[in-house]
Parts: structure tokens; C-alpha cells; sequence
């Protein structure tokens, strides 16, 4: 991992894992793979502690061990730690696809890196019951229903089984159910839901001995022992970009475009593979029967649109088969690339500048051109051309290439082209990326720790009112106690909530250019 990397992926697990665990991760990213007690030494750690922070690894799907020479070595997943940032993403995703329930469902599984169904039910259960009206509870069949879609739809999925537990050696951390993953990625049993008993909830609030008594009945028999779920992720950012492909057909066309590419994109987001370049093979009159109701255009009008889809110079959608009918698919290489390549232009017209831009946009698009094409294709005095050429030279966002006309290189018989390498230019701009997160989440603590005692004594204020409230105390006593925070306080800690929104939406706009850009990256790669 690059040393941006392994900042940001230091900084990830000390705010959600703890100091000792960020500093173990941190000396594993470094290192490679160690064992447990070079990891005690190396770190100068307690063994105990390195123990507890290998099951907190192990436990989210951060940290995986292998058999090696002398022991077990224990090797950190670097990739998988940097998805941390993406988990609120999840949970929306989950709330807007499946309600309160899939929320709280995404949720509790990622705080807790994996969960049986129905201890996931059961919690999630209680938690909507917690915020309903006095006298309600929440229904146990509306949980379940709401675990099963994210089943179907391949949000979820069951944990890999460790095959030989027994074979791990004395000084290994004791074994845990998603520790190593032994089953292939495409096993049956991967979505099927167990068949559980969970006692259901009526409609009004049972009492606490009925309830008692009905989680320790839960505990004794849910028929589902030893089956854990994990989040899939890759179901998580397929949908992702998806989003952004239809968001981008929307913009480039018009709404009815981007929802013919959206029912292709859903009539095949659980059959085509993540690392898929192509959708799978879809007749125009499948499509005309997927699409919904609400867009009521005739099959002729929906194939003059899938005709302009294909023509497009985007190429979002492809067309398979003779010319007289033939299967269309979303080019989902394609589409990145494309999604990729805006990325790359907004940033080079935010730094350089519109005219920086359009002599960006004119490399990409004719390849190799000389100083003198650059100034005649983009209507650029030749000054203006040069300085922004160099400009763009020495920020690596355009390279220079050399084809000399003789072996002896001389530079009065040598072509200087100047070109765009997407690939580097995409690692380069991510890296930049993961540069400017760390910098907003190390901004983020710094204030946070700045007005540490402003804000426990802000909570403190919070949970006394909140207490006096729930004892029905007396106005003038809970205004007495808001009075505790002075109107300068009160200010400084509004500016404070301000900045950290701030700083916790530009993270999340950072995310969604590193999202674009590593699904390019990893789609490139996986077409070669």
C-alpha cells in the first residue's frame, strides 16, 4: 500500500477501533504479515492486547491469518479497512431501498462485523419498538421481511465457514466464524436463508418478564446457530455505480433514457458478476415488459431510444447480435471510463482553468498531438498553449513522449507528442484523494479534541435535562439548567457543529470521486 493508504487506513481504525488496535493495523500495513508474538515485540504491545485487537480485526473482515513457516501469520486487508469510510453510504442505501428496518438491519451488522439472522432481528426489532409510540411494538415478520430482500437482492450474504478449526495452532487468536475465508465464492448456500422461530410481537408493548422470557426462549432454539451474515460490498458498490451510469445517462440524454438503462441495470444486477464488463444479453421486448408502467411508451418508441443509446458517442449501451434484431447490454467498462474521464477533466478546469481544460479534453480524444496541433486544434495562442502544456506537464496530468527520427535522438530530428495516460493519471488523482480524506478526518479530531470539555459539558447538560424531563419536572427548573451553557458557549459550539458537518460532507463528496475512480482502476485491470 502506498503511504497515503496507510494513513488514512491508521486513521480509520483509531477513530472507529481504538489506539491500540490502529497502532497493531498500522505496524501489520507496514510490515506485510507477522505473527503474534513479533507483533507483541515489534510494537512494544502487551500480548493480551494484541490478542483483543486481532479479534476486533478478524471480527469485521479487516484482519485474515494463514498457515506459515514458523506459525501462523497474521496479515491485515488494507482495501477492506478503507470501505470504514463508505458505511454511511451503506446505511442509506439500505434506508432508501428497504426502510427503517433495512437501515437499522446494514447498521448492526457492520458495528458488529457479522451477526446471525436472528439476533439481527431481534435487536433491530427492539430498536424500532424503543422509537415507536407508547403501547406499540414492532412485529418480528416485518424485521425478517426486510432481512430477507436484503438477502435477495444480494446485500447480504453468509459469512465464509472456517474448514479446519482445529488446525490452529496454540499461540493463534481463538477462532472466530468469519476469521478465514475457506468457501468459494460461488456457493450455493451463499444467499439461502435459514429457516428460524422467533416467537412473534403483537401489536401492543410486551411486558419486561414477557419479554425476558421471550429472548431467553429466543436464545435457547432460533434454528439458526453458527450461521453468521456479513455485508456484501460488492453488491453495495455494483449498485453504486449503477447509480452514477444512470445519473449520467439522465444528464447526457433525458429521463426517459436513463430509465430504460436503469430496468437493464436491474434486470440484470444479481445475474452479472461485479467484475463484469458487460451486462448480461437483453431483447428489446424483455425490455419493453420490465419497464414500469409509469413510463407508458409504445415498443417502437422504445426501440428508436435504445437505437440512440447505441449511436451515442458514450457507448453506455451496446448492441449484440444481426442488425435486424439482436440483444442489447450496458458496456459497464465503458460507462466507467467515461464517468472517469469527466472526473479527470472537472479537476484539471478547477486547477488550470476552462482553457487548460479543453486542451485536456483534446488530448484524450486524438491520443498524441505536437505543440503546434494543440495550439491549432484548441484556438490557443501559442504562449497561452506552451504555458499551459508545461503546467499540465508538471502536475503529471499530461505526458510527454519522445519518437526520435534517427538513433542518435537528436532533438532537431525528434517528434515530442504530447498525450494522456488515463490509467496513471486516474492512480495519481486517487492518491490526491486519499491525501485530502486524511487531511479532513485529522482536521475533524483536532476540532472535536479542541472543545473536549465544551462538548462533555454539553452532554452532561443533555442527560440532566433529559432525565428531568422524563421525571416531569418544572419548566423553570430545565430553563435553570439550559442556562448552564453561557450565549458565547452556545455560539462556539454551533460554529464547532457547523465546521464538522462541513468537514463530514466533504468526506463524503471525496468518497464518491474515490468510489469512480477505484471502480475504473479495478475495471481497466480486469479487462486486460
Amino acid at each position: 500500500m502506498t503511504t497515503q493508504e496507510v494513513r488514512l487506513c491508521g486513521l480509520l481504525l483509531q477513530e472507529h477501533y481504538g489506539e491500540v488496535v490502529e497502532k497493531v493495523g498500522t505496524h501489520l500495513l507496514r510490515n506485510g504479515a507477522l505473527m503474534l508474538r513479533a507483533i507483541a515485540h515489534e510494537t512494544s504491545t502487551p500480548l493480551d492486547l494484541v490478542k483483543k485487537s486481532l479479534c476486533v480485526l478478524i471480527q469485521h473482515g479487516l484482519c485474515g491469518f494463514r498457515s506459515g513457516r514458523r506459525g501462523v501469520e497474521y496479515h491485515l486487508n488494507g482495501e477492506r479497512i478503507l470501505r470504514v469510510l463508505r458505511y454511511p453510504r451503506y446505511i442509506y442505501t439500505a434506508k432508501t431501498l428497504y426502510g427503517d428496518a433495512g437501515e437499522l438491519i446494514v447498521e448492526e451488522v457492520l458495528q458488529r462485523g457479522h451477526m446471525t439472522m436472528s439476533h439481527a432481528v431481534r435487536t433491530v426489532a427492539d430498536r424500532l419498538t424503543h422509537n415507536m409510540e407508547e403501547g406499540c411494538s414492532m412485529d418480528y415478520s416485518e424485521v425478517v421481511s426486510a432481512f430477507s430482500r436484503l438477502v435477495e437482492t444480494h446485500f447480504l450474504q453468509r459469512c465464509p465457514s472456517i474448514a479446519e478449526p482445529s488446525a490452529t495452532p496454540v499461540d493463534a487468536v481463538p477462532p472466530v466464524p468469519v476469521a478465514v475465508p475457506t468457501l468459494a465464492e460461488n456457493h450455493p448456500d451463499r444467499y439461502t436463508l435459514p429457516q428460524i422461530s422467533l416467537k412473534g410481537r403483537g401489536k401492543r408493548r410486551l411486558s419486561s418478564e414477557e419479554n425476558e422470557g421471550d429472548e431467553r426462549a429466543g436464545k435457547r432454539s432460533s434454528g439458526d446457530e453458527g450461521i453468521y451474515w456479513q455485508v456484501n460490498f460488492d453488491r453495495f458498490h455494483q449498485h453504486f455505480r449503477d447509480q452514477a451510469i444512470v445519473s449520467a445517462v439522465a444528464g447526457k440524454m433525458d429521463q426517459t433514457s436513463s430509465e430504460i438503462v436503469r430496468t437493464m441495470l436491474r434486470m440484470s444486477e444479481v445475474t452479472t458478476t461485479p467484475s463484469a464488463a458487460y451486462t448480461q444479453p437483453l431483447s428489446a421486448n424483455e425490455i419493453f415488459r420490465a419497464l414500469p408502467p409509469s413510463y407508458s411508451i409504445s415498443r417502437p418508441v422504445l426501440e428508436q431510444y435504445l437505437s440512440l443509446l447505441v449511436d451515442d458517442p458514450m457507448e453506455f449501451v451496446g448492441k449484440t447480435g444481426d442488425s435486424g434484431g439482436g440483444m442489447y447490454a450496458v458496456n459497464l467498462h465503458k460507462a466507467l471510463a467515461n464517468l472517469a474521464r469527466a472526473t479527470l477533466e472537472s479537476v484539471v478546469q478547477e486547477r488550470f482553468g476552462s482553457r487548460s481544460a479543453r486542451i485536456f479534453r483534446l488530448l484524450l480524444r486524438k491520443r498524441h498531438l505536437e505543440q503546434k496541433q494543440v495550439e491549432d486544434f484548441a484556438m490557443i495562442p501559442a504562449k497561452e498553449a506552451k504555458e499551459m502544456l508545461y503546467a499540465l506537464l508538471s502536475a503529471n496530468l499530461v505526458q510527454l513522449q519522445e519518437i526520435p527520427k534517427t538513433p542518435d535522438h537528436a532533438p532537431s530530428r525528434t517528434f515530442y507528442l504530447y498525450t494522456v495516460n488515463p490509467l496513471p493519471t486516474a492512480r495519481m488523482l486517487l492518491q490526491h484523494c486519499y491525501k485530502a480524506v486524511a487531511n479532513l478526518i485529522e482536521r475533524r479530531l483536532h476540532e472535536t479534541k479542541e472543545n473536549k470539555r465544551l462538548l462533555e459539558k454539553s452532554q452532561r447538560i443533555e442527560a440532566i435535562l433529559a432525565s428531568l424531563q422524563a421525571s416531569g419536572a418544572e419548566p423553570a427548573q430545565l430553563t435553570e439548567v439550559e442556562e448552564m451553557i453561557t450565549a458565547p458557549e452556545r455560539q462556539q459550539l454551533e460554529a464547532l457543529r457547523h465546521h464538522v458537518n462541513k468537514l463530514d460532507s466533504s468526506e463524503n463528496q471525496v468518497d464518491e470521486t474515490v468510489f469512480l475512480l477505484e471502480s475504473y482502476i479495478n475495471s481497466t485491470m480486469n479487462t486486460r
